[in-house]
């Protein structure tokens, strides 16, 4: 696990007492008890006598609170590094990814952070919950782009992760530099500003692109939904009809389903099948559709194989909604 100096000038002492509480989850009470007996961390004061905490404070208070959670003692970690804690943390995580049993998703998705505040976001406990049985290993921490490409990654990342206020046009360059080294061809980068040049060139690069607010949740779905599509082995490549699955839910089934009602995922049940039925009709139609050449007849072709992908796909989600909604997918058969 690799994070970058502690006491960096570039990450000089900015929130108060009350906004440490609040982004590592760490009461204001239990962070001044902490600090008298344990001597935790040393935030300089402002000329008010206010204590002024660093982004690698906030850090490593958001890793002390994630290892308590964990049934770790304070007073055992009180004389760690932040590296140590990192590592202690992704040990215990990689043991619990090695326990988990998962039929197509990754036990553990290797993560590397650009940016403090963001890494001390995704260690807590409530941001981990929502990756359910995937296990999320943080094997990188930066507090730039610039401190990335000059200190390199400890470990290869399977999804960067990039926070910044402002996007400029020269990011573009040190971006894609730092994704070669690392070999690391999913990024997320969440933002506040960015012109719509900038953000067109990184989308066709390849970099998902947020812009604050983003909520666990959908980060949380976006870094998992991109490993999840490339580790994705039982679906054809587009562009091979003869290797697509066949339909597996007919279209009495797809109705059943869009029916049901539900109290959680939003009518997930409803949304999927419908989409599933979309597919399955395109599917159809390109098999269908009037070719006047072989340029025609291999374009359609190819969409017939993307349609069917996509279409093996969401049945697949189909079945991950239906299990956890408890959904007999046979009943709705009848």
């Amino acid at each position: 696990m690799q994070i970058s100096d502690e006491n960096s000038s570039v990450d000089a002492g900015i929130y108060r007492i009350g906004a440490v509480a609040n982004l590592s989850g760490v009461p204001v009470a239990t962070l001044r008890v902490w600090e008298r007996r344990y001597g935790l961390v040393s935030p300089p004061k402002s000329e008010g006598g206010q204590r002024l905490y660093s982004k690698a404070d906030v850090l490593k208070l958001t890793l002390l609170k994630t290892l308590t959670q964990q049934g770790h003692a304070i007073s055992s970690l009180s004389s760690l590094a932040l590296t140590e804690l990192q590592a202690m943390l992704n040990d215990h995580r990689s043991a619990i990814a090695g326990r988990q049993q998962l039929d197509s998703k990754p036990a553990l998705i290797r993560l590397a952070v650009v940016g403090y505040s963001m890494a001390s976001r995704i260690e807590t406990q409530r941001f981990m919950m929502t990756f359910g049985q995937t296990t999320l290993k943080v094997v990188n921490v930066f507090a730039d782009l610039q401190e990335a490409l000059s200190v390199g990654m400890a470990e290869p990342p399977d999804v960067l992760l990039i926070q910044m206020g402002s996007v400029q046009a020269s990011v573009q360059q040190d971006l894609n530099l730092l994704r070669r080294r690392a070999g690391v061809r999913r990024c997320v980068l969440v933002y506040h500003f960015a012109t719509v040049a900038v953000l067109q060139y990184l989308h066709s690069s390849g970099v998902i692109g947020r812009r604050e607010p983003v909520t666990d949740e959908e980060l949380s779905q976006i870094i998992q939904s991109i490993v999840y599509v490339d580790n994705t082995l039982a679906l054809p490549p587009p562009g091979n009809p003869d290797t697509i699955p066949p339909r597996k839910y007919s279209d009495a089934v797809l109705r059943r389903m869009a029916e049901i009602s539900t109290t959680v995922l939003c009518e997930c049940p409803r949304h999927v099948a419908e989409l599933i039925s979309m597919l399955n009709s395109f599917e159809t139609y390109s098999q269908d559709c009037l070719s006047k050449s072989t340029e025609d007849a291999r374009l359609h072709a190819y969409l017939t194989a993307v349609s069917g992908s996509a279409r093996a796909m969401f049945e697949q989600a189909l079945e991950r909604v239906a299990a956890h909604e408890n959904i007999d997918l046979n009943e709705a058969a009848r």
